[in-house]
């Protein structure tokens, strides 16, 4: 797919204050460790996690969506009259209905004349919202449109940790599918598409490629359907180590075919911005699609996988803290359980800065 007309005025996110030290995290499953006999820091080790983050007890994933919208807007000075299409794309949600796009779409004071829904596409809920307001653009159907979407982990850790403690049938083999879920964090972001009268960065978005790998899609499965408040007790089920290599091999598929849709070479990216999972992941992706890691912007060291709104985070700290000059070529390069991949290409001019101060995430990784 290609665009002419779609451009990515801003990318914002927001960070839980609270943090969780994976070591701390350790102490809390020492029930666990002690029964099968782990020795401490296996988790940090598997993973590269050191902490990760968490949103006050009884946040709503709203709640945080609500101030990642707004901030979005005031850095950006945009007039929200034209926003023409929200959507609310991460797993976490308030309820089962409403969309909860609707109560973010209204404490924003948004248009009435603008589509809004939620949509859910496991950690790539965020760049499939992109792509559903990029076509709406592309189409001249509306001027502009945001994407946003808030992960909440809370309830998943505390909810695998009991898990873990209480469940004496659990053997060194068998546990290692619960162990993901730890790898969890929380975060917000979202995203703003405009056309090309809109635009004061000229950030244009060039397109993408998408592939559907479905043979997988028990890879990675949470609990029956529920809301994410504070009443969601989940628990997932992962097999990690498949879902890495077949993700990937899905990632290299779709890049085969991004690069020439796009015309770029290897060569011709210049950043890159990808799901956050863990280290392992990260070097085989980079292996297998024969690309610099150096390139890459990641914080899953500090922040864990935070869903849908990884990738968009990593993006907004990244782009604020310098680490795209202007004229860059980045890849977004997006893999989630399903296993879907999507992968976008922008050219980037202009980064609107958001006043935040990251050194506390930089100034560690």
């Amino acid at each position: 797919m290609k665009y002419e007309r779609v451009f990515i005025e801003a990318i914002s996110t927001v960070l839980p204050e609270e943090i969780v030290q994976t070591d701390e995290l350790e102490q809390r499953l020492e029930p666990l460790y002690a029964r099968l006999k782990l020795p401490p820091g296996r988790l940090e080790l598997m993973t590269g996690i050191k902490e990760r983050r968490l949103w006050p007890a009884g946040e709503l994933p709203g709640d945080q969506s609500i101030k990642t919208v707004q901030k979005l807007l005031e850095m950006t000075d945009f007039d929200r009259t034209k926003i023409g299409c929200f959507i609310h794309g991460s797993v976490c949600r308030d309820f089962l209905e409403p969309a909860t796009a609707c109560r973010v779409h209204q404490a924003n004071a948004l248009p009435l004349k603008c589509t809004v829904f939620d949509v859910s596409n496991a950690c790539l809920g965020l760049l499939t919202g992109s792509l559903q307001i990029a076509n709406m653009i592309e189409l001249g159907q509306i001027e502009a449109g945001i994407v946003a979407g808030t992960e909440s982990s809370r309830s998943l850790m505390e909810a695998t940790v009991s898990y873990l403690n209480t469940n004496n049938g659990l053997t060194r083999k068998n546990v290692k599918p619960a162990f993901a879920s730890l790898t969890i964090g929380s975060g917000s972001a979202a995203i703003l598409l405009t056309n090309e009268t809109l635009s004061t960065t000229g950030n244009r978005l060039l397109g993408g490629m998408v592939c559907a790998n479905t043979a997988h899609c028990r890879l990675c499965q949470s609990d029956s359907d529920q809301s994410g408040g504070d009443a969601m007790s989940p628990l997932m089920n992962t097999d990690s180590e498949k879902l890495m290599m077949e993700g990937v091999a899905t990632a290299k598929v779709t890049f085969d075919d991004f690069l020439p849709e796009m015309g770029w070479r290897k060569e011709d990216i210049n950043r890159t911005f990808c799901h956050q999972v863990g280290k392992k992941h990260q070097q085989l992706l980079f292996e297998t699609l024969e690309l610099d890691t150096k390139i890459n912007f990641a914080t899953f060291p500090l922040l864990g996988n935070t869903g849908s709104v990884a990738l968009p985070t990593a993006a907004a700290i990244g782009l604020q803290t310098g680490f795209v000059p202007s004229g860059d070529k980045i890849a977004l390069l997006g893999i989630g359980s399903g296993i879907n991949v999507v992968m976008l290409a922008l050219d980037w001019r202009k980064t609107i800065p958001d006043g935040a101060d990251y050194t506390d995430v930089t100034g560690k990784l």
